[in-house]
């Protein structure tokens, strides 16, 4: 999701330890790259395109308990497994859900429009 990853540019010492005990200097500097995931369902086999690409099938998560995760991660984690079971069913997922209604309500909001003919993708 391009709008939602970014860059920017840090003192090194900030995110090295031995940096900062080392007497870095000030001009050490980091660029830190926040890169967003537009499908939240698949594991990424690497970074940037042409990297050594990692066998996903050999990752093993860490257990954790829902409970154990804060507010914001819980509601994703919890999404993302609503939105799994979903598509394991055949059934729509939330985000496929929320565009439904809304076109339902446009629908009904618009009983003069014929929508008989109409494919939607």
């Amino acid at each position: 999701k391009l709008d939602d990853s970014f860059w920017s540019v840090g003192d090194a010492s900030v995110y090295d330890k031995e940096l900062a005990s080392n007497d870095a200097t000030p001009t050490s500097r980091v660029v830190e790259v926040h890169l967003q995931k537009g499908d939240d369902m698949h594991w990424w086999d690497c970074v940037m395109e042409g990297d050594p690409k990692i066998s996903t099938k050999k990752v093993e998560p860490e257990n954790s308990k829902l409970s154990d995760l804060d507010g914001e991660t819980r509601t994703t984690v919890e999404k993302m497994m609503f939105d799994q079971r979903q598509k394991a069913l055949g059934l729509p997922t939330s985000e496929e859900q929320q565009k439904q209604d809304m076109l339902k309500k446009f629908m009904e909001a618009h009983p003069e429009m014929d929508f008989s003919q109409a494919k939607f993708t």
